[in-house]
């Protein structure tokens, strides 16, 4: 590719979020991706709700509370972060050195722009007594103006740290707070804010899903709303979902999270049943916009060409890395 070309492509970055250049159709993707992760000592990281291919070519798969363990430290020199912006930023939060790429600028998440900072600092000044903690799925923004960060699979763990008179506010999902209040007797201040994804299953169309599937387990992540929550066998993150999926007895499984994570419950347990949580929608699709705009062809050309590229100003990075610090620190004390 000639300087100029590239120059012309890298502009076309602000436009549509990725490096538009077109790849010749007889290319091993695989191979190709293989080769460049050598050549520039390259780390892929892909969250569960990538597209099958991203998650067969990326050397670690996992849930944010993973990503974020193997993010911080991995020996690579360049991370490849296959999910969504704030995962991609939590990265470069805790790799100031490392280059982070990411495959489409514009996989952005719902829940987190439901939480805008200078709204978020207006209302945490106005509650000085409370402790932040922030869920994973934010900006670096919301992560600077938090006091712990926790993940779906450290909430409880990260809550139950505080003494049980403190007050605290918890961020942004409404739905993940709601159910952690519940699981540890607490009465958290919850901000308003949600996953669309995970606010579009149907109660009623899941109930007859189970009618005619009797022995299949509900399962389901907590970002749900509670009245999926209330019929589910079992509510966990996205590794504990897939865990549950393995070493339960069950052969068929109602999966109400997004159904990216159904490769990896296939993967591991080929002989069971995994079957969509149906959503309210006339397309009956529960797939993450955001997570789907990346694709292996985006992959192949963020690694070669090294971008779009994450950047952010020192000042901010130093400030979220605290919250992010003390979240892997409980974690490492309670063994998870």
């Amino acid at each position: 590719m000639t300087e100029e070309l590239l120059i012309a492509a890298e502009n076309e970055i602000t436009e549509k979020g990725f490096l538009d250049v077109d790849i010749d159709p007889t290319l091993d993707l695989f191979s190709e991706i293989e080769k460049l992760k050598n050549e520039k000592n390259a780390i892929i990281l892909a969250h569960l709700y990538q597209e099958p291919d991203i998650q067969d070519i990326a050397d670690y798969v996992g849930d944010s509370l993973g990503l974020a363990q193997k993010a911080e430290k991995t020996e690579a020199d360049m991370i490849v972060f296959a999910g969504v912006h704030f995962m991609a930023e939590t990265a470069k939060i805790l790799n100031p050195s490392k280059k982070v790429v990411i495959p489409d600028l514009k996989a952005g998440c719902s829940l987190s722009e439901s939480c805008p900072p200078p709204l978020f600092k207006k209302f945490r000044e106005m509650h000085p007594d409370h402790v932040v903690i922030s869920y994973i799925n934010c900006s670096a923004g919301i992560k600077a103006l938090t006091d712990v960060i926790c993940t779906s699979s450290n909430a409880k763990v990260i809550v139950e740290s505080f003494p049980k008179d403190q007050k605290i506010i918890f961020a942004p999902d409404k739905n993940l707070g709601a159910w952690i209040n519940k699981e540890t007797g607490r009465d958290m201040l919850l901000w308003n804010g949600a996953c669309m994804v995970h606010e579009i299953f149907s109660l009623e169309k899941i109930t007859r899903l189970k009618v005619r599937h009797p022995n299949a387990k509900l399962i389901a992540h907590p970002e749900c709303e509670e009245p999926i929550l209330r019929i589910a066998d079992f509510i966990g993150s996205t590794t504990q979902l897939l865990l549950y999926s393995q070493k339960n007895e069950a052969k068929e499984f109602i999966v109400a999270t997004e159904a990216g994570i159904i490769h990896q419950m296939m993967k591991q347990a080929p002989s069971k049943t995994f079957i969509p949580a149906p959503p309210d929608n006339s397309c009956a699709c529960n797939d993450c916009p955001h997570m789907k705009r990346n694709t292996l062809e985006k992959v192949y050309l963020c690694m070669k060409y090294e971008q779009p590229e994450i950047l952010m100003e020192e000042s901010l990075r130093v400030q979220a890395k605290k919250s992010l610090d003390r979240m892997l620190e409980i974690s490492a004390k309670a063994g998870l």
